[in-house]
């Protein structure tokens, strides 16, 4: 065999990085996620800002790089180019670098990952990472079409095919939400697909992904932030409208507007900072999706391998979780593939309280995508958010008791049978 037809290495999830140790994370903020009607995103990332560079107890001319996440302000009001630099100038922040970030859903998260790189590369010392994005739109047909770019879109009805052979997997006569031409999210289509594998392939049911749901609208009621604070039973997930089966509308994320930003420094920055409540950067792991099939290693699994060797911890050492929880299904998968519960055994773990509040490993106490909401670009950094005022243990009602290492995955966009693209971040309290 020449050396051009040898099997290429399989790779963790990241290649050759400069060491985290130093980087610090020492201002959050997050404006609720909800419709704003009157606010831009320019307006969002403005407030946003303001809130992480206060709890940080900077001036934005502490600046020194920004990290600026947006996927859809182009579609939304023609801001295609210099989003980050329009958005920032509003800010009153200008004369740095600013680095614009596109990675679907993962954006924020990426943006966050860039940041801390950068500071742990020595190029920066402060660094700002800021995601901003409007959703809330009246016009479905143009969001069905924004959806179908979070994958190949020259390939999209040949993958529609593909996770449609997916769906007589489970109670063939189930098929009403999910036949062709139906009026849903191509993303629901898809974790619909994927949900329907999973209840063949282990036997989870219904009442195991509404039992996800459940525990992320309690969560929700708690979340001052969150986009629905209202407390729902299984039954009432169950019962509410189907939108590709097994998924109902309270299993999904909602559609709205949001940003969130958190602020990177050095640990030489520190010093100067004396009213700075910093969490520590364990692990900052970026990756991208693969051609695999259904049964192979995904991109979360993955990831999350590298995550824990780069943090020097394990499955057992996290404390709190914020997962990418799209559908209920995507978070009932995540927390096999991050090992905090056997393959397969996602389902029964969610209905046997260990993800809720006072449980073993407490999963999306703000709620989760489908209660806090989902403005894609700003969700990575509001996971993070939850996960640093978590680890501050300024939590109030959800605060999970003793957290000390939390973990927040984010993913974005689809092609093939996984994400496209991801993030893992471990984050560790003071000691």
């Amino acid at each position: 065999m020449s050396r051009s037809e040898e099997p290429r290495p399989q790779r963790s999830g990241g290649g050759a990085r400069p060491s985290l140790k130093g980087v610090h994370i020492i201002g959050v903020g997050q404006i609720r996620f909800m419709k704003h009607r009157a606010e831009t995103v320019r307006s969002m990332a403005e407030k946003a800002t303001a809130l992480a560079l206060l709890d940080a107890g900077l001036d934005r001319h502490d600046i020194e790089a920004v990290y600026f996440a947006n996927s859809l302000w182009g579609l939304h009001e023609g801001q295609h180019c210099l989003r980050g630099q329009v958005a920032m100038r509003a800010a009153g922040i200008d004369r740095v670098p600013v680095v614009n970030v596109e990675s679907a859903c993962a954006g924020g998260a990426v943006a966050l990952h860039l940041a801390c790189v950068a500071v742990a590369a020595g190029l920066h010392d402060v660094v700002l990472a800021v995601g901003s994005e409007k959703m809330g739109w009246e016009d479905r047909e143009k969001l069905r079409a924004v959806f179908a770019t979070g994958t190949d879109a020259r390939q999209l009805e040949e993958r529609l095919k593909e996770f449609r052979t997916l769906f007589p997997l489970v109670d063939p006569r189930r098929r009403g939400s999910t036949e062709p031409g139906r009026e849903t999210s191509v993303f629901l289509e898809m974790y619909a697909a994927l949900a329907r594998w999973h209840m063949h392939t282990y036997g989870t049911t219904r009442e195991h992904l509404a039992a996800v749901a459940a525990k992320n609208h309690l969560h929700g009621a708690l979340n001052p932030r969150a986009q629905y604070q209202q407390a729902m039973t299984v039954e009432e997930i169950l019962a509410d409208q189907e939108v590709a089966y097994p998924l109902t509308r309270a299993m999904c994320s909602p559609l709205g507007d949001g940003a969130a930003a958190v602020v990177v420094c050095s640990s030489t920055t520190l010093p100067r900072l004396g009213s700075a409540r910093p969490v520590r950067v364990l692990a900052s792991v970026h990756g991208q999706g693969s051609e695999r099939d259904l049964t192979g290693e995904d991109l979360c699994q993955r990831l999350g391998r590298t995550a824990y060797r780069q943090a020097g911890v394990g499955p057992d050492d996290i404390d709190v979780a914020e997962l990418h929880d799209a559908t209920a299904y995507g978070e009932l998968r995540q927390t096999e593939t991050l090992g905090f519960c056997p393959e397969g055994e996602g389902g029964p773990f969610a209905v046997s309280g260990a993800t809720t509040l006072g449980g073993s490993i407490p999963v999306n106490p703000s709620g989760g995508m489908e209660c806090r909401g989902h403005p894609v670009a700003a969700t990575g950094l509001a996971q993070v958010h939850e996960i640093v005022t978590q680890l501050r243990h300024e939590a109030g009602r959800r605060q999970v008791e003793n957290a000390r290492v939390g973990l927040a995955v984010n993913l974005g966009g689809i092609l093939g049978w996984e994400e496209a693209t991801g993030c893992v971040h471990v984050l560790a309290r003071e000691a």
